[in-house]
């Protein structure tokens, strides 16, 4: 499904291994680089525990927003080949990764297809999404979930903390 004008994109970004500041920093960079597309504007880091699997270190999660002609499919093709040159390996759901690159949104387009679904199925209960979002775009909303300001207050008991700017190298 191409798009015909430039479109918004909200891209997550996950790492708990090998370093993982350095890279989300370097992917931020290679965001910026992504063909047709343009990083507007991405989150501080934040510090999370792990989701559904619990014997792995933290966490460093952010959140980018771009502006990009490239279609759905070819933006989540370039996502993999970057999370590829960082080393990934998809061994089991929720297992330590190198480097975790998800379309969130694309605008307020919905769509189910292949190995994608718009928007994230899951975003809306994740406060390592939420916060970081919510800072680059307060007042946005999740396609048929709501406010994101209300999403996050639900998932208050969740332990998330901001990465302090010495932390950063």
């Amino acid at each position: 499904m191409p798009l015909t004008t430039d479109s918004h994109a909200f891209i997550a970004l996950g790492s708990n291994l090998e370093n993982p500041i350095q890279h989300i920093l370097q992917a931020l960079d290679e965001l910026a680089k992504l063909p047709a597309s343009r990083l507007l504007v991405y989150s501080s880091l934040y510090r999370s525990a792990p989701v559904g699997r619990l014997d792995q270190p933290d966490f460093i999660n952010a959140v980018a927003l771009i502006e990009t002609a490239l279609s759905p499919q070819a933006l989540l093709n370039a996502l993999l080949t970057i999370e590829q040159q960082h080393g990934r390996i998809r061994e089991s759901l929720n297992a330590p990764r190198t480097l975790d690159l998800d379309i969130l949104m694309i605008d307020d387009l919905k769509c189910k297809e292949n190995n994608l679904t718009l928007p994230h199925p899951r975003m809306h209960q994740r406060a390592f999404v939420l916060q970081p979002l919510m800072e680059i775009s307060p007042d946005c909303h999740i396609p048929g979930q709501g406010a994101i300001s209300q999403l996050l207050a639900a998932c208050s008991e969740q332990r998330l903390e901001q990465v302090r700017e010495n932390d950063i190298k």
